[in-house]
């Protein structure tokens, strides 16, 4: 695993950037699809242990086949 902080950030946000992450490969799709079904109403995502339904998580995604991921916290969802 390999993180990154930029200086004078808060720590949390790469401990968070590292949730998004693992959700993101977990579930083989963008964080951002849990985010907006939350949004909608839909409260069991909340109960899956150790997942963050919020923006910022992508898998990585070869041939099918996960090869990791990349959580991003800390600054826009833009």
């Amino acid at each position: 695993m390999r993180v990154q902080r930029l200086d004078g950030t808060q720590f949390v946000s790469a401990v968070v950037a590292r949730g998004k992450a693992r959700t993101a490969s977990a579930v083989r799709r963008p964080t951002k699809v849990f985010e907006d079904r939350v949004a909608e109403g839909w409260t069991p995502l909340l109960g899956l242990p150790g997942s963050i339904p919020l923006e910022g998580g992508v898998p990585l995604i070869v041939a099918e086949q996960i090869v990791g991921a990349i959580g991003v916290s800390g600054g826009s969802p833009s």
